[in-house]
C-alpha cells in the first residue's frame, strides 16, 4: 500500500471523488487525409470524421488497445505536438508492426 498524497490530496486533504481520465490529444497536421490515411495504416480505429459549420473538419481516431485517442488539427503549427508518449507493451513487436504497415523505415 503507497502512502503518497496525490495532487488533489494535497490541495484538499482527501482523495478526489470524482473519476477523470485523459479522452483525446490534438495532433496539429497539415493535411488531415494525409495523416488520416497514415494512422488508419497503422491499423488505428477511425472514430470520427465529420465537418462542423463549413471551416471545421473533426477527424478523430484511436490506437488499437487505448482509452486515449487523437484529433487530427489543422489550427496548430503541424510537427509541433511535443511531450506525448504512446506505451507499448512489448517495444520489439511494436517496431516490426510499424515496419511491417510502412510506419517506420
Amino acid at each position: 500500500m503507497s502512502t503518497a498524497q496525490t495532487g488533489s490530496e494535497r490541495a484538499t486533504g482527501s482523495a478526489a471523488t470524482v473519476d477523470l481520465k485523459l479522452e483525446v490529444v490534438a495532433i496539429p497536421v497539415s493535411d488531415v487525409d494525409r495523416a488520416k490515411a497514415f494512422y488508419e495504416g497503422l491499423g488505428w480505429t477511425l472514430d470520427a470524421d465529420f465537418m462542423i459549420g463549413k471551416d471545421f473538419r473533426a477527424v478523430q481516431l484511436t490506437p488499437p488497445g487505448s482509452a486515449s485517442s487523437i484529433h487530427l488539427d489543422t489550427t496548430g503549427v503541424p510537427g509541433s505536438a511535443r511531450g506525448t508518449f504512446l506505451v507499448v507493451s512489448d517495444i520489439e513487436a511494436a517496431r516490426k508492426e510499424l515496419i511491417t504497415r510502412g510506419a517506420y523505415p
